[in-house]
């Protein structure tokens, strides 16, 4: 994966990234009042190979200027019917409000939608505003089933 949104470049994760990824998903929720989890819900940051990887996910890393400003993942799920979860979007507040969000979602939709799946699943927390709203004006319809115990609202988006 590599692509670019202004003067973001959005590229596939690498070993190299693990601490720089973690710290900035660890720092956002931290941003929000939100407890990193990093042997529960955010292990997964730290074992890119195992959770993502090896389970025909991807992680992606968004730099600017060589310094990673985002991330953005997804793995195939069992819930749901055909469907993967799109994971660990984050973006750091000097990266915001430029559109890269949105960029990021539709690569993420482009990118499942290609690969044959059907449905997407997201968790998020209501005090994420940002990603609450992008999630609603994008087509995601709240349902039930949290799995995340720091979340309190999943949302699926059936495609095609």
């Amino acid at each position: 994966m590599k692509t670019q949104h202004l003067d973001f470049f959005i590229r596939s994760w690498e070993t190299r990234d693990r601490a720089d990824a973690f710290h900035l998903i660890r720092d956002i929720l931290v941003e929000y009042g939100l407890i990193c989890e990093p042997f529960g819900a955010d292990r997964d940051v730290y074992d890119v190979e195992l959770f993502y990887q090896k389970k025909g996910g991807e992680f992606w890393v968004v730099e600017r200027q060589g310094e990673i400003v985002g991330t953005a993942a997804y793995y195939p799920i069992e819930r749901g019917k055909n469907a993967v979860e799109i994971r660990k979007m984050y973006i750091l507040p000097a990266a915001r409000r430029q559109g890269l969000g949105k960029f990021l979602l539709q690569e993420l939709e482009s990118k499942i939608t290609a690969r044959g799946f059907d449905e997407i699943w997201i968790e998020t927390a209501s005090i994420l505003k940002e990603a609450v709203i992008l999630y609603e004006n994008n087509g995601y319809l709240p349902t039930t089933g949290v799995e995340t115990p720091r979340c309190d609202r999943v949302y699926v988006k059936s495609l095609g």
